[in-house]
C-alpha cells in the first residue's frame, strides 16, 4: 500500500481503515455485487456502478469534508494492502456527534477472520477514548445471526427488536431489526473494571 498517498484514519494489527477515493469505484462495485454480501441489505441484489459512482462515494466523500474523525473507512489488509471492504463510524448526515453508528461490510474472502470484530472493536475505543462520543450504536436486520455476534463482541449490548416499513422487504424482514448499542458511560465502568483486574480484557 502507498501509505502516503492515502489518508489513514485507524490501524490495527491487521487491518488499515483509511479514506475512500474516487479510485476505490470498482472495489466498491465488487464488493456490492456479491449476492451473499448483499443478503441482508438488499436480498442479494447488486448495486448498480452508476449508484456507487454518483451517490455511495459522493455521499462518503461529504462526510469527509463535513465531520472531523468520522465517516465511512475503506478498509484493507496491513501486510498486503488488499481491498477488504469498509467500516463506518457515523453521526446522521443531519445531527451532531454525540450518538454514531457503527457498521461494516466485508468481502466473502474476508468472513470468517475475525477482521469484522477487530474493525469494530477498534472504532468503538475510537469514538469513546479520542472522539468523545456519548453513545455507539449498530443494527441489522434480527435473523443476521453473525452480524449481531460481532456487535456483541465490540461490546454493544441488545437495546430493541423493530420494524421498518420497507417498501420491497427481503426474505427475513418479518422478523424485524435489532439495535446493539455501548454508552461511553458504560465503556468506561467496563474499562475500568478489567483494568483492575490485571487484565487487558476486550476494547469495547
Amino acid at each position: 500500500m502507498e501509505r502516503d498517498s492515502v489518508r489513514i484514519f485507524l490501524e490495527t494489527d491487521r487491518l488499515v481503515l483509511r479514506r475512500f477515493t474516487e479510485d476505490d469505484l470498482d472495489n466498491l462495485v465488487e464488493l456490492d455485487s456479491d449476492p451473499e454480501v448483499m443478503r441482508y441489505l438488499s436480498g442479494g441484489r447488486p448495486t448498480p456502478r452508476e449508484v456507487v459512482r454518483d451517490e455511495i462515494l459522493p455521499l462518503y466523500f461529504r462526510y469527509y469534508a463535513r465531520f472531523a474523525g468520522f465517516g465511512f473507512w475503506a478498509a484493507a489488509d496491513r501486510s498486503t494492502g488488499t481491498f477488504l471492504g469498509w467500516f463506518e463510524l457515523r453521526p446522521p448526515e443531519d445531527g451532531g456527534v454525540d450518538e454514531v453508528e457503527l457498521g461494516y461490510r466485508l468481502r466473502r474472502a474476508a468472513w470468517g477472520r475475525g477482521y469484522a470484530t477487530e474493525g469494530a472493536r477498534a472504532l468503538v475505543h475510537k469514538a469513546f477514548a479520542e472522539l468523545g462520543v456519548r453513545r455507539v450504536f449498530a443494527t441489522t436486520m434480527a435473523v443476521n445471526a453473525a452480524s449481531r455476534r460481532v456487535m456483541e463482541k465490540a461490546g454493544l449490548r441488545f437495546v430493541r427488536n423493530y420494524r421498518e416499513d420497507w417498501p420491497e422487504p427481503i426474505p427475513g424482514a418479518e422478523h424485524g431489526e435489532v439495535e446493539y448499542a455501548l454508552t461511553r458511560a458504560d465503556w468506561q465502568s467496563r474499562l475500568a473494571g478489567t483494568t483492575g483486574n490485571g487484565g487487558t480484557g476486550q476494547r469495547g
